[in-house]
């Protein structure tokens, strides 16, 4: 299990005068470190994979994203799908910082 983290605001880039703007899906490159799932409907949750993987619950959004059929809702995934987690956590992280950092400057917040 991964050292403990602390919550990070992915919001935070995108807030102006305590208003949040639409934020975009960064999608998450494949890598051959990323772990794989089997979810179970009414079993499985994000937010407990995260607190395996990544020793926080906080980070279901960095699986959503890096699963984007899934349209960001959990939800969406169906009982028996194969669901890729993003690992490890710190290049996964990174790689999202600098796709929204390109996304600003590309598109503005």
């Amino acid at each position: 299990m991964a050292e403990e983290r602390q919550y990070y605001d992915r919001y935070s880039y995108f807030k102006s005068n305590g208003e949040i703007a639409s934020t975009p899906l960064i999608k998450i490159i494949e890598r051959d470190t990323d772990k794989f799932i089997v979810y179970k409907v009414a079993e499985t949750r994000l937010d407990r994979v995260s607190q395996t993987y990544y020793g926080v619950p906080y980070y279901n959004w960095l699986i959503l994203n890096a699963n984007p059929k899934y349209g960001g809702l959990e939800f969406n995934i169906k009982d028996g799908d194969i669901v890729r987690v993003p690992f490890p956590f710190l290049s996964t992280i990174q790689e999202f910082e600098s796709k929204t950092q390109q996304y600003i400057t590309q598109y503005g917040k």
